[in-house]
């Protein structure tokens, strides 16, 4: 997996678009991350990207047709909820709609990843998903009416393909 360290905030929303294909499909996960730094607008609304999301919206409340679209894009833009000091992504979903094409769906993963996130180890990286990133998402999911919970758990730890992962550290904490 290719790191990019420590870019400032103005400087990542670029950087995203700049390693982004214009001609294949792009599947930006539920990410805060993504939405405050303005990435996921960038992607979905702008009409420059095969955007998987304005494309799901033709499909109306069929939420398994959702989770397939989302399932093999070309590429995949999110982040994570804790990486590791030695490199380990951990990453939690409900409905595990991401994790498919982070474990392997997509032909190419980039991750957006706030300061905050990076962690000594695995341990603490799944405790931190447990009592800091969950009680937010679902804080934020309850203003709309809905709750969250962890289904299911990714770890990612080394790609077989160097060239399929990058990872974007932010300077600064963004998301949960």
């Amino acid at each position: 997996m290719a790191t990019r360290c420590c870019w400032p905030p103005d400087s990542v929303r670029a950087l995203v678009i700049e390693l982004l294909p214009r001609d294949r499909s792009v599947f930006t996960t539920s990410s805060e991350t993504l939405r405050l730094s303005g990435i996921a607008a960038d992607i979905d609304e702008s009409g420059d990207f095969v955007s998987v999301r304005a494309r799901a919206g033709d499909l109306g409340s069929d939420v398994d047709a959702h989770i397939r679209l989302g399932a093999t894009p070309d590429v995949v833009v999110g982040s994570v909820h804790a990486v590791t000091e030695g490199g380990r992504l951990v990453v939690a979903s409900a409905s595990g709609s991401q994790l498919a094409p982070y474990a392997s769906g997509a032909r190419k993963v980039i991750w957006v990843v706030g300061a905050q996130k990076v962690v000594p180890d695995l341990e603490t990286g799944l405790r931190r998903v447990r009592s800091y990133s969950l009680p937010r998402e679902d804080l934020r999911l309850r203003a709309v009416g809905q709750s969250s919970f962890i289904g299911k758990i990714l770890i990612v730890e080394r790609e077989a393909l160097p060239e399929r992962g990058t990872v974007v550290l932010v300077r600064e904490e963004i998301g949960f």
